[in-house]
């Protein structure tokens, strides 16, 4: 047990280092790409995803906006690909016993969230490319809003069937009390938690923030699918690592490229499905408090418009651009939610493994 512990260890720590090369290795082309077909957006955006003017936006973001290129998630997926990729040609050309262990692919742990990554965030790589051309409304990005949710919703019907039809889940995970059988609302509850996670998206919004903030979410739920022995879903997992790794070296100030939707859109899909297969949904909230805030921020401000005459709560939405308008810094605001990320991860591991144990 002991040996076996110290191989899935450095099977880990390989594919996080693997995955940071493999993206780095990437990055040369992806940038030459982006840079020479001008892979941003010809005009700033005029409204805020409050739907107000965006005056404040535009002071500091206008001129980032229409030189920086965007699709920079690309590196992300593209990265969980190629290792994918080679993992399966190792595994398939060298037969040998350690070669066959190191396939992290797996019916019951992997298939679904490497679809759910990837088709969101071809999904989004989509809506970036309407973005560039100019065609889409910039509040919503490239796509109409009701198209996009509806083909997000799609995917996310995929996922709770494969979970109740073919892994048979039909129960959650309530802490500090157990699994209580839900049956078919399982379908409903996991669609209706693909979308939340999914309205985080509003994240990307500064250099360096949005993986800043995922990294140690993505951490978290590393140590809890390994406290499950989901070994290959830990995998995964620290390959998504690696490729967020990497791209923020490239991201943090000044941004040599944004993520776009096709980078958080795939991140924010498959987070909440690693959220259910490691039964541990209810403590993403927690776990990513710094995604539910910035979500929080933006329902608030919009139902503060709506009720209130047009009023703000915010001097903009969602929340770190209301720093941003209050004086801060980037790099204050930037760090500062890495710092929270990094503690409210901490805190719904804590919670995570109490619930457990007192359990």
């Amino acid at each position: 047990m002991y040996l076996t512990h110290i191989f899935l260890i450095i099977r880990i720590i390989s594919f996080l280092a693997a995955s940071f090369v493999v993206a780095l290795l990437i990055e040369p082309a992806l940038s030459y790409f982006l840079y020479k077909y001008q892979a941003w957006k010809k005009k700033p955006k005029n409204v805020s995803a409050d739907g107000l003017d965006a005056p404040i936006f535009k002071k500091f973001h206008s001129i980032k906006e229409t030189s920086v290129p965007r699709m920079g998630g690309i590196l992300i997926w593209g990265t969980v690909l190629v290792v994918t990729f080679l993992t399966i040609i190792i595994s398939r050309f060298f037969p040998h016993a350690i070669a066959a262990r190191i396939n992290f692919l797996s019916r019951s742990q992997t298939w679904l969230p490497l679809f759910s990554l990837i088709a969101a965030s071809l999904l989004g790589l989509v809506d970036d490319i309407k973005t560039i051309k100019g065609n889409g409304k910039y509040i919503t990005g490239g796509m109409r809003f009701k198209t996009r949710l509806a083909l997000i919703s799609a995917i996310a019907l995929v996922g709770a069937w494969w979970f109740y039809s073919k892994l048979g889940w039909s129960s959650i995970y309530i802490p500090f009390y157990g699994n209580v059988a839900i049956d078919g609302l399982y379908i409903i509850i996991f669609v209706l938690a693909i979308l939340a996670t999914f309205s985080t998206g509003v994240v990307d919004g500064l250099d360096g923030l949005s993986a800043g903030v995922l990294a140690p979410i993505f951490g978290a739920y590393g140590v809890i699918a390994y406290s499950r022995g989901l070994y290959d879903l830990t995998t995964f997992i620290v390959i998504i690592i690696g490729a967020l790794i990497t791209y923020l070296w490239f991201n943090v100030p000044p941004a040599k490229f944004y993520m776009g939707e096709t980078g958080i859109m795939g991140l924010t899909v498959v987070l909440a499905v690693i959220a259910f297969l490691t039964n541990s949904i209810l403590f993403l909230p927690i776990i990513g408090l710094v995604l539910v805030i910035e979500a929080l921020s933006v329902i608030i401000q919009l139902a503060s418009k709506k009720f209130r005459n047009g009023k703000k709560v915010f001097l903009a939405a969602p929340i770190h651009h209301h720093f941003e308008a209050k004086g801060w810094s980037e790099s204050q605001i930037t760090m500062r939610f890495w710092i929270i990320s990094g503690v409210f991860s901490g805190l719904g591991l804590v919670l995570y493994f109490l619930s457990k144990f007192l359990y």
